[in-house]
């Protein structure tokens, strides 16, 4: 299929690029440009046009300063304009995503001589639902009503102003074209209580019932999105569609071609997609609000029919199933020994973990009593659901009008999927986990208010990626800068679930590493492992270090330890440093560039989130120190039921999980220092084990190839 014609075009729109920017041909984006292309271009094809034959997937790690965006784009979109298929760009964060849309699509149309359109993907609950902002609108403005009508007799209505102010604004603003729906385009910060009342989700729409469906944002901009050639969205999403079967939100995936950027992301993303969670107080007082709100609504409006039958059923199971959540939470209360555990964005959370994701016995006779009631509770609220669809529709009369269905129906549907979430949660955390298979981890959590949270989540998502992404995608790629652990790409082929026919490359980076960049261990005489002595050698030499820097960042492996050398170093020196935590990512990554740009000398101190993605070039990021090898946190139940299955079938997972995650997080924070081709500076690593343990210099031998200057 990719024959001469679509091998010259992608040739020419990459000659084409490159004259008009003024750049020079780079190997890697040759070689990255030249594997999409032979991946994308040569899936067979059966009559309907779908693909015929094994996956068509391509992983691809491509270093730094690549210019990745630029080619696949330039391979993938002449191929999926000849297939007549979309491409979909999937990113993990929002960052990239802007970047996408806003910065390299916009580039690439400009400059390569391509024709294509593009669209922003985003879910619905980026988007205003026009029957609730209607119902909000109303029922202030009634409230306001009463109020001045109250008023002369000395009564007093609370009256929302501010939210009475937030509705009108938003009504004239969409009735002028001067906004387009969109949580993100609205000009000033929203926070998230307040958006949460304005917006719906996929179980509470009445899509074409809605009085409002004709104007819905979400269904134009989606709408809008089936029609154009290049498709940017995120990893949430893409999942999200392909839970619901594929093709709700976005495209079949049969006839999508998907591009996956920052893909080591993926694995982690569609675990924490499929795991499950509830806090047994707050379901228990959620029991007890059906029970009293539903006793209420019937006894106030007795419904006949088979409406009114269901709808009475419904506070009795609620009321029975109450004393079980309480019973679960006396229960689990007594076995849990709740330890302190810290996760990795440094956060302490008690925690209870059930080793090798085993429940004892009577804890599952308890959740196999909650999962019935669950199943009892969401098979009535689904009936309730159904029927008001059918009078929404006109089909039946059912005892309510059409306009009181309408209103009915997004709030049974939030009860009905709740009850389902917890039937689900029941059900997978009583299940016998299959031999020979993964376990699910199982843990609970102690929130701040007292309240236990009971959590399962899976611990591979390799079954789910490969039975839902990569047998029905017609072509797929996976990239990102760090996707090899050790120099393999074995990490991720198993976390991913990747296909056999899935074929890996290296697009490697064009920076000089061995003349722009220094690593430097040297020799404190401090051992990681001991922590105290190693904050105090870090707090005696870290001024000295950074000396000369004009900006610099210092990762840490555990806030504690952050905490306790920001205040153990000189008063002097910590004026120019900006701790994680006071402020927001954003705000100290933009005071930490005015102070360099205003000639004072800055240090950022982060954690794990800032060892990927941030974007420091130049004279913001001399000098990198990072304290530890990133060994993963160990209290983290997902990874410790991970590690479990491995040690009980023989492996051992220090060698098969924590080194090779270790690196992969040692070569991401590694690559904070160059972010162009003009870029210098020097990487400390203050932990010797990189070079006295066996597995650390396999570690070292796997970072990008800088000068080193061990003592």
């Amino acid at each position: 299929m990719l024959n001469d014609e679509l091998k010259g075009q992608i040739q020419t729109a990459y000659r084409t690029f490159l004259e008009n920017k003024s750049l020079k041909p780079r190997y890697g984006q040759r070689v990255m440009i030249a594997e999409v292309a032979k991946v994308f271009g040569n899936v067979a094809l059966d009559e309907e046009g779908h693909r015929d034959g094994d996956p068509a997937v391509a992983v691809i790690e491509a270093g730094t300063g690549t210019g990745k965006t630029v080619a696949y784009c330039l391979a993938a979109i002449p191929i999926a304009r000849h297939l007549g298929k979309p491409l979909v760009i999937s990113t993990a964060t929002v960052a990239l995503q802007e970047q996408i849309v806003l910065k390299d699509l916009p580039d690439i149309l400009r400059n390569s001589g391509l024709k294509f359109g593009f669209s922003l993907a985003k879910g619905r609950g980026r988007y205003v639902c026009l029957a609730k902002l209607d119902n909000l609108l109303r029922e202030n403005q009634s409230m306001a009503d009463q109020q001045q009508i109250f008023a002369d007799d000395g009564f007093r209505i609370d009256v929302d102003e501010a939210g009475l102010k937030l509705y009108t604004r938003m009504v004239e603003a969409l009735g002028g074209n001067k906004w387009d729906g969109e949580r993100d385009s609205w000009p000033e910060a929203l926070e998230d209580q307040d958006w949460s009342r304005l917006t719906t989700d996929h179980i509470q729409c009445s899509n074409r019932r809605c009085g409002h469906f004709q104007q819905c944002v979400f269904y134009k901009a989606r709408e809008g999105v089936q029609k154009v050639d290049v498709i940017v969205t995120n990893h949430d999403l893409v999942l999200a569609d392909l839970a619901l079967g594929g093709g709700a939100i976005l495209p079949d995936p049969r006839d999508c071609l998907y591009v996956f950027d920052e893909a080591h992301h993926l694995p982690d993303k569609a675990i924490g997609h499929f795991a499950h969670h509830t806090r047994l107080h707050a379901t228990a007082e959620w029991l007890d609000q059906i029970d009293k709100n539903l006793s209420k609504l019937l006894a106030q409006h007795p419904l006949p029919g088979d409406l009114g039958r269901v709808l009475e059923q419904v506070p009795t199971t609620a009321r029975d199933l109450k004393p079980h959540q309480q019973f679960m939470q006396q229960a689990l209360g007594g076995i849990a020994d709740f330890a302190s555990a810290e996760d990795l964005g440094g956060n302490i959370r008690p925690q209870y973990r059930f080793e090798n994701g085993e429940v004892p016995d009577e804890l599952c006779e308890m959740g196999m009593e909650l999962k019935a009631g669950f199943g009892r509770l969401s098979d009535q609220l689904q009936r309730i659901v159904d029927m008001l669809k059918e009078a929404m529709d006109g089909e039946t009369t059912i005892g309510v009008s059409e306009s009181q269905a309408e209103e009915w129906y997004p709030l049974f549907g939030a009860l009905q999927a709740r009850a389902e979430a917890n039937w689900t949660l029941w059900t997978q955390f009583c299940l016998q986990d299959p031999e020979g298979k993964p376990p699910t981890a199982r843990w609970l959590t102690l929130t701040e208010g007292g309240d236990i949270e009971v959590h399962v989540s899976p611990i591979l998502a390799a079954d789910t990626l490969r039975q839902y992404l990569w047998n029905p995608a017609f072509a797929a790629l996976a990239t990102s800068a760090t996707l090899t652990a050790l120099g393999k790409f074995d990490r991720f082929s198993h976390r991913a679930g990747l296909p056999r026919s899935a074929v890996c490359a290296l697009a490697p980076s064009p920076f000089k590493h061995g003349e722009a960049g220094l690593l430097r261990v040297p020799n404190y005489g401090a051992d990681p492992r001991d922590s105290v002595a190693h904050t105090a050698a870090i707090i005696e030499h870290l001024p000295e270090i950074l000396a000369d820097e004009r900006g610099s960042l210092v990762l840490f492996s555990s806030r504690k330890q952050m905490l306790e050398v920001f205040a153990g170093v000189p008063a002097e020196f910590r004026q120019r440093v900006l701790v994680q935590g006071d402020l927001s990512k954003q705000e100290l990554i933009r005071q930490h560039r005015k102070q360099v740009d205003d000639g004072k000398q800055s240090v950022i101190f982060g954690l794990a989130s800032f060892a990927e993605g941030v974007d420091l070039p130049g004279k913001y990021c001399e000098h990198v120190v990072i304290a530890k090898i990133p060994f993963a946190v160990p209290d983290d139940p997902v990874e410790a039921a991970l590690a479990e299955w491995i040690e009980k079938n023989g492996g051992n997972p220090f060698m098969e999980i924590a080194v090779p995650d270790a690196s992969l997080r040692l070569i991401q924070a590694c690559g904070r220092l160059l972010r162009t081709e003009s870029d210098s500076g020097t990487v400390t690593v203050l932990d010797r084990r990189l070079v006295t343990q066996r597995y650390g210099k396999a570690i070292l031998n796997a970072l990008p190839p800088f000068r080193r200057e061990i003592d």
